[in-house]
């Protein structure tokens, strides 16, 4: 084993005759010390590049035109969705059905009608915006 991790040793260059050479490693073009503070070298995306995509999700033929039919396309799912027993109509029921059902969870006691406390579990809850995650920190010790 011995033999075998000074070969290793010999062969990657350990001395300047010996054996090949692996390269060095590329230089940054642009050193962090040259950066101003608190920019990064990967840029964020602009908003052309958000409608860029934007349009790319509604362009479905990859034509770079966008149809009324490709327009309305995530309409008619929503409305699909919606149109229960598929008559091409929604009536009231239908439309509202999300409120229907959240009313009828919401009312716990089954009496028709919401009292405060019901009422505060229709809140709608709306996600966090995402943050930039830190990386995990060791845990502080008492050594000082």
């Amino acid at each position: 084993m011995l033999a075998a991790v000074a070969a290793g040793f010999v062969f990657l260059g350990g001395d300047a005759g010996h054996g090949p050479r692996l390269p060095a490693p590329p230089q940054r073009a642009v050193a962090a010390a040259d950066a101003p503070a608190g920019e990064s070298d990967v840029p964020e995306a602009s908003p052309a590049t958000r409608e860029e995509r934007r349009f790319n999700r509604y362009d479905k033929d990859r034509d770079a035109s966008i149809t009324r039919d490709e327009y309305l396309a995530a309409r008619r799912k929503a409305f699909a969705k919606l149109d229960v027993n598929g008559d091409g109509r929604l009536d009231f029921d239908e439309w509202a059905v999300k409120a229907t059902a959240k009313f009828s969870a919401a009312d716990r006691d089954k009496s028709g009608a919401m009292n405060a406390a019901e009422f505060a579990t229709t809140a709608v809850r709306r996600k966090a915006p995402a943050r930039a995650k830190c990386p995990p920190q060791p845990a502080p010790t008492d050594e000082g």
